[in-house]
Parts: C-alpha cells; sequence; structure tokens
C-alpha cells in the first residue's frame, strides 16, 4: 500500500523540480523532522507565521527569537537551510540545498485536509527524514526484519492521503494558486502564551 505514498512523493519532487520528496502528515512535522536532523540548537522565526512553527521550536528546546520579517510566499528560518514553504505552489520552485517543507492541509492549494512533506536533493537526508517519519523504519519491509538505527516519530503519510493527492495533483497544476504573505498571519509576539 506504501507504494502510492512513494508514487505521491515522486510527483511532488517532479512538480518543484526537487530531487527526493518525504511526505508526513503535517508540515509542522516535516519542518520538526527537518529540526531534528539538523540537529538545530539556534534559530530565528517570523513574527507573522503560524504559531505551530514557535511552539515547535520550544518543543524541541532550540534557542530562538521572534524576527520581523515581510516575508511573501515562504521564507527561511534563520541560521537554518529549513524553508517553511508551506503556502507555496510553484513549478520548480525547489530551492537547491534546502529542506524546504510543504503543507496539503486543508487551505492550501493542493488541499487533502492534512499532510506535509519535505523537499530535498541529498538522497542520504531522504533517506534519514523518510525513516524518521515512519517510526525509524522504512516502510517497504517488515520493521521486524529491519536493525533500526534512527529515532523514529510517527509522522507518515497515509496511503488514503497520499491517493487523495494523486487524484487532486492534475487539478491543482492546472489553476493559479493564491499568493500568501506575512500579512496574513497575526504579529505572534503580541500573543500572551510568547510573554509568560
Amino acid at each position: 500500500m506504501f507504494e502510492i505514498v512513494n508514487q505521491f512523493e515522486t510527483a511532488i519532487a517532479e512538480f518543484y523540480g526537487a530531487p527526493y520528496a518525504v511526505a508526513t502528515d503535517s508540515c509542522t512535522h516535516a519542518i520538526e523532522l527537518s529540526l531534528r536532523f539538523n540537529q538545530v540548537q539556534l534559530a530565528t522565526c517570523p513574527a507573522h507565521t503560524y504559531i505551530s512553527i514557535p511552539f515547535t521550536l520550544t518543543k524541541l528546546n532550540i534557542a530562538w527569537q521572534f524576527e520581523e520579517l515581510a516575508w511573501s510566499d515562504y521564507y527561511r528560518l534563520g541560521h537554518t537551510n529549513i524553508i517553511d514553504a508551506a503556502v507555496y505552489w510553484k513549478k520548480n520552485g525547489y530551492i537547491p540545498e534546502s529542506l524546504m517543507c510543504l503543507s496539503f492541509q486543508f487551505q492550501k492549494h493542493l488541499n487533502l485536509i492534512r499532510g506535509g512533506a519535505v523537499l530535498t536533493d541529498n538522497y542520504n537526508t531522504y533517506i534519514a527524514l523518510k525513516k524518521m517519519s515512519y517510526d525509524g523504519r522504512l516502510p517497504d519491509l517488515p520493521w521486524k526484519t529491519q536493525n533500526i538505527d534512527v529515532m523514529g516519530y510517527h509522522y507518515y503519510m497515509t496511503p488514503e492521503t497520499a491517493q487523495m493527492g494523486l487524484d487532486k495533483l492534475p487539478a491543482a497544476q492546472a489553476t493559479t494558486p493564491r499568493s500568501w504573505s506575512w500579512q496574513d498571519y497575526p504579529h505572534l509576539p503580541d500573543m500572551k502564551v510568547f510573554n509568560v
């Protein structure tokens, strides 16, 4: 059944012009896996973004601070090669040497209700993130036969979601996406949760 996930990953990678894609259950988890893989210790986060990003930085005990950043379509987490491209839909839009994290949440251009992916141009990174997303194992082999060598996080995309993605992909490719920017998000430093 996970061959469908592989097919979806290949289709998304081809659309963005990236060598590899790792499908996940959400963009937030794609970013978390990227932060964990890179062992990030220091980062900046735009003051205007989705609230799960600073929460994830806090959850991982990363030293971080808000940055006033007027971004459009995507942004890079400061001091990293991780790009939050949750709202970015562009053919051949992959930025080389980055971990570009995508969202397929219900408001996004490719609407799968829930889902995400990490784009990369490094094969070893792809294999590591694939394992990390799927309980430390490769999904096409029985886990009992594998000598698990990396911590896994159960953040994989289900085959049902991947099939929905394959079904909806032609329509998404044929339509113009909405443009998003920092102005679509509140100023997070003003929220009470960040002032305790």
